[in-house]
């Protein structure tokens, strides 16, 4: 059975999605298109490339996130160290590990720029802050003189986890006007994709992979000086995308992870929390696919996919 799959940004909670995409997979769904943003373009990425979800599972429970947070010489110097790096290169953490990390994993399948996987399958979220507007890799490099292949896939990544302050914003040059062009984290403006693949007569359905906290769940932030300020506010755009907002249509084709009050940025985060999460997501798909039908969907709600896809391509008022 075919789907497409879309993949909401979430930091080190992604594992909750991998879990979703287990139970998926074992329920005989393969993949034609994926998307994500931030951490959800890290999943599509590597689903794209050819991972299974076990094998992006067992990838993960590898992973120590805090090699993506290294302090370098800037952080010897307390407080002034940041700051000035911060100043300097726009970021407190240059985010260079994750590209590697990325690329070396996408090369073992093969995979280095978009120019290696099958045009349309892989679509990254980025947010282009020169040009102040959303940007969908690699579909829109044309509007930087670009193709598939001047691009690598762990480069578009990173340019979707770069969390604005936490990680160093990319710059991507451009051969048309403005030449450089910071890119920073898609979830700034589109944390969960799932339009990107709405068409008026699909073939296969579209799943979205998003995860949701309960209110109360997370710990309230002490705000007590500009970093921990900057900490609330990394957490807060991160972590606080409301799920009352997800109009029906799209509610009843998502699959809802509990994130188990676990914050985007927990590069700390026990075997055992991580484990949690990750049942939490099978249990989450376990209990949407008993309950999911392509047809009733089609029946019930595909009307109104199409007129948001008409108002979206202006051909409605």
């Amino acid at each position: 059975m075919w789907a497409n799959a879309v993949f909401q940004g979430g930091g080190v909670k992604a594992i909750g999605l991998v879990g979703a995409l287990t139970v998926a997979e074992q329920r005989g769904y393969r993949w034609r298109r994926m998307a994500g943003t931030s951490a959800g373009a890290i999943i599509a990425s590597l689903v794209a490339a050819g991972y299974t979800a076990e094998e992006i599972r067992r990838v993960i429970e590898e992973l120590d996130y805090t090699l993506f947070t290294e302090p370098g010489a800037w952080h010897l110097l307390p407080y002034i160290g940041p700051v000035a790096r911060l100043w300097i290169k726009k970021g407190l953490y240059s985010g260079k590990e994750i590209e590697r990390w990325l690329d070396d994993l996408l090369r073992q399948k093969g995979v280095h720029t978009f120019a290696d996987l099958k045009a349309g399958t892989l679509q990254i979220v980025v947010s282009d802050i020169t040009r102040g507007r959303l940007v969908v890799l690699p579909e829109d490099l044309k509007l930087y003189g670009l193709s598939a292949v001047d691009l690598p896939v762990a480069r578009a990544v990173r340019m979707s986890c770069g969390i604005p302050f936490f990680f160093d914003p990319i710059v991507l040059y451009s051969r048309s006007e403005p030449k450089r062009n910071y890119m920073v984290d898609g979830g700034v403006l589109s944390n969960f994709p799932l339009w990107l693949f709405d068409e008026e007569a699909p073939k296969w359905p579209t799943f979205g992979f998003r995860l949701v906290s309960e209110d109360g769940e997370a710990a309230p932030h002490e705000i007590r000086g500009p970093f921990s300020l900057f900490r609330a506010l990394f957490q807060t755009m991160m972590d606080a995308h409301d799920t009352r907002h997800l109009e029906e249509q799209d509610k009843v084709r998502t699959i809802l992870v509990p994130s188990l009050g676990v914050k985007s940025t927990d590069f700390h985060i026990t075997p055992e929390k991580s484990a949690a999460l990750f049942d939490a997501g099978k249990k989450a798909a376990e209990k949407f696919f008993r309950q999911w039908d392509f047809q009733q969907y089609l029946k019930n709600f595909h009307g109104k996919v199409v007129v948001t896809i008409n108002r979206r391509q202006n051909k409605l008022p």
